[in-house]
């Protein structure tokens, strides 16, 4: 099974201060490159080619040795509202004023439940 991994848009990549290849979320997290992957196949993480190189992951997504909490259960609903991955990660870097800041900034502060309620919304 190969790694489907979407080409972003130049707006979209410019919502992103800083990006990871997979061999440094691999070792960010302590993992092989293989669980890396396996991270982006079942959508704990999402990773966009920026160029002609493999999948990038934003760094903000990555705290400690671990995926921000709250982070995989929001891609999920984004997913199942019917997201694809470069919109998931427009809507979670854009800035919203009744947060406020991006949703990423509002996982990252622990307002994770916050920022799954208005994901859900999303998908109605």
């Amino acid at each position: 099974m190969t790694l489907s991994v979407a080409q972003i848009d130049r707006e979209t990549d410019q919502l992103v201060d800083e990006w990871l290849t997979l061999p440094e979320v691999a070792k960010r997290l302590d993992l092989t490159i293989g669980r890396a992957k396996q991270l982006l196949k079942d959508h704990k993480l999402i990773g966009v080619r920026r160029g002609r190189g493999g999948p990038e992951v934003p760094a903000v997504f990555i705290e400690g040795k671990d995926v921000v909490k709250g982070l995989p259960g929001t891609l999920t609903v984004l997913q199942d509202a019917g997201y694809d991955d470069v919109e998931a990660l427009r809507w979670l870097f854009t800035p919203d004023d009744s947060l406020p800041g991006s949703p990423v900034d509002a996982i990252r502060a622990g307002r994770h439940t916050e920022v799954k309620r208005r994901a859900q919304a999303l998908g109605f």
